[in-house]
């Protein structure tokens, strides 16, 4: 059964605002790409890297370079937008995982 207490206003003398206050940093992952060195160093403007991801594949969402979650990438008008589709499971995360 789930702990349905409620979030206290301050843990450890430290308040509820102060945390809402912290910035965050999102990043999205489309995919992950291995290639040699010497092919990477070969690039150069309009080179394409291919990555192990499809159209159609959940990309992963990263807090300050931690997965979160996983979603879908959408477009809207002329903004790209990802929508929040469940959990982030760090080890398949750090396994490479698509």
């Amino acid at each position: 059964m789930q702990d349905q207490s409620p979030v206290p206003s301050s843990v450890s003398g430290v308040s509820m605002s102060q945390v809402e206050a912290v910035d965050v940093e999102l990043s999205v992952v489309l995919g992950r790409s291995v290639l040699p060195m010497s092919q990477l160093l070969k690039m150069g403007r309009g080179a394409v890297i291919p990555l192990d991801a499809t159209e159609h594949d959940e990309v992963w969402i990263l807090a300050n370079n931690h997965p979160v979650a996983r979603g879908q990438i959408e477009i809207r008008e002329d903004r790209i937008a990802i929508t929040v589709t469940r959990a982030a499971d760090v080890y398949d995360f750090m396994a490479g995982a698509a």
